[in-house]
């Protein structure tokens, strides 16, 4: 389609939101004018004369979704606020909470608007067709109104997309009406995450990708997480965008044997006790242990003396949406494989009962290859389906647990890890997994499944390893825990490469170099 066709435009005002083209509005006046001393270093040259307008001095940045489900849109806040001296006004759902950094910063503002009502799925089909209809136009106007009237306006709105339908649409409407620029931060493409439930033939799918592309293509900036990403945008959107990288920024850490110790304390119920069941791990404790606050699964306090037990287990950690671009069966086909292939070079057979290994183990022997602990974390929409087939594995030597943490305890469990495991699979192929990030920030060695952009950020046999079946995941597990906790030399090795990131890939100078000319230029030029 042309964008000259009649039918996208319903005015005749060349400024009008409803004509689908990327328009530049200046401003006739501001909320209030400002010395070019308090502007900071986004503002127009103070000598520049021509220049008769001011900042506002804030920016929006705006999440159809939770909040404290989304961490680079809080990173972007705090940026805006630590390294741009602006107020800086949040527009989301709420439901998690965001981290403690958000929380407490004086110059962050965090508006929940009220979400869609999950009891809408429980009504009959026939008038299910019309809730989806109606969905996103209620969206919209509630967008609208937070955008246009609950908040001061802004000097410029930072969006993140996906969800596109109606994000970006209501934020171009705000942009017109408040007159301040937008820019999209492309995190995924929306229609690829609707295709995964539809199909790339459906015809929403198709229109969805329509509004995503021409309101995308309004921006007055761009931001994107690879380079594939940034060359997709360019070549087949007409779009040029700013490769920002996720970075971890400075609470992604690895955690020191105290910090270990008092998250272990903190979570130890949820360690040592799995629905209705025995396992590795819940097997070794006894009662006084239970009642001990002073020993964990993983570590164990002695007067001030604080200690990893020797025949703990290895702790891997994945962080997951429990949505369909993330196959978990693969997992846990690996640990069920790494758990048979342990017991065949320990000559052990199926007559083994697992109460007799258990016992070994808490009788202190020790053996070339560790139990594994896979503690896994989020929320989503598959995850009671995943746990019901956890319960219907007879494993001798692996413990799921799943749990949800603060967005404090997280880093911790992070940077208490032995290992990491992304199971992430992009929708378009073109973005990244954050958690990744968050790993390596912690110190945290990664095992990935491979795609195609995957290796701008896992470098294999240097910071991580990728697989691509759960028969390479579980080679993975045995070659990294043989010898595990002392001798396992490939582990270290890896730990080592991330370790090296650790020290100079950090989120404020990524955003300072990528994020913050771009936002400079856009308020400069719209403010002109």
């Amino acid at each position: 389609m042309k964008r000259s066709d009649s039918h996208f435009c319903t005015s005749q005002n060349p400024s009008s939101p409803f004509l689908i083209l990327p328009l530049k509005i200046k401003p006739q006046s501001h909320d209030r004018i400002l010395s070019p001393t308090k502007l900071g270093p986004f503002s127009p040259m103070a000598g520049d004369k021509k220049s008769t307008t001011r900042r506002r001095d804030r920016a929006a940045v705006v999440v159809l979704g939770d909040i404290g489900r989304s961490p680079r849109m809080q990173y972007q806040a705090l940026s805006l606020a630590r390294q741009a001296f602006l107020e800086v006004d949040i527009v989301a759902y709420g439901g998690s909470e965001p981290h403690t950094a958000v929380l407490e910063h004086p110059s962050i503002h965090i508006h929940k608007m009220p979400q869609w009502p999950t009891r809408a799925q429980s009504l009959p089909k026939i008038l299910r067709p019309l809730m989806l209809m109606l969905k996103p136009i209620v969206q919209f106007l509630m967008l609208l109104w937070y955008l246009c009237v609950k908040i001061p306006a802004p000097d410029v709105f930072i969006v993140q997309n996906p969800p596109s339908v109606p994000t970006l649409v209501g934020v171009k409407w705000a942009s017109w009406l408040r007159r301040s620029p937008f820019i999209v931060d492309w995190h995924n493409f929306g229609y690829t995450l609707l295709a995964l439930s539809l199909g790339r033939s459906s015809y929403f799918v198709s229109i969805y990708h329509w509004i995503e592309k021409r309101y995308g293509k309004m921006a007055h900036g761009s931001l994107c997480v690879t380079g594939a990403m940034q060359h997709e945008l360019a070549e087949n959107w007409g779009i040029k965008a700013t490769v920002l990288y996720d970075q971890p920024p400075e609470f992604f850490r690895p955690a020191s044997l105290e910090e270990k110790h008092k998250l272990f304390c903190r979570i130890s119920k949820s360690l040592s006790q799995p629905s209705g069941f025995q396992d590795c791990i819940s097997s070794g404790i006894t009662a006084s242990d239970d009642n001990d606050p002073n020993v964990t699964p993983i570590t164990a306090q002695l007067g001030t003396d604080i200690f990893l037990k020797q025949n703990r287990p290895a702790l891997i950690v994945s962080s997951t949406s429990w949505t369909p671009d993330e196959d978990f069966s693969i997992l846990l086909e690996a640990a069920l494989m790494y758990d048979r292939r342990v017991a065949a070079l320990l000559n052990e057979d199926d007559s083994t009962r697992d109460e007799v290994v258990w016992k070994e183990i808490c009788d202190g022997k020790q053996f070339s290859y560790p139990r594994l602990l896979f503690i896994i974390t989020g929320k989503g929409p598959e995850k009671e389906k995943y746990e019901q087939k956890i319960r219907k594995l007879s494993l001798k030597r692996v413990a799921f647990r799943t749990m949800w943490l603060s967005a404090e305890d997280y880093p911790l469990l992070l940077g208490s890890a032995d290992l990491g495991v992304c199971l992430h699979t992009s929708s378009s192929g073109l973005d990244l997994p954050m958690k990744v990030v968050d790993m390596f920030g912690c110190g945290l060695p990664v095992c990935a499944v491979s795609y195609s952009c995957i290796k701008e950020l896992v470098e294999v046999e240097k910071n991580g390893l990728l697989f691509s079946s759960s028969s390479e995941l579980a080679d993975e597990l045995m070659m990294l825990f043989n010898g595990f906790p002392e001798n396992c030399d490939a582990l270290k090795k890896l730990r080592m490469g991330v370790m090296e990131r650790v020290s100079s890939a950090r989120w404020a100078n990524e955003w300072e170099e990528n994020a913050k000319p771009l936002i400079s230029k856009v308020i400069s030029e719209n403010f002109s």
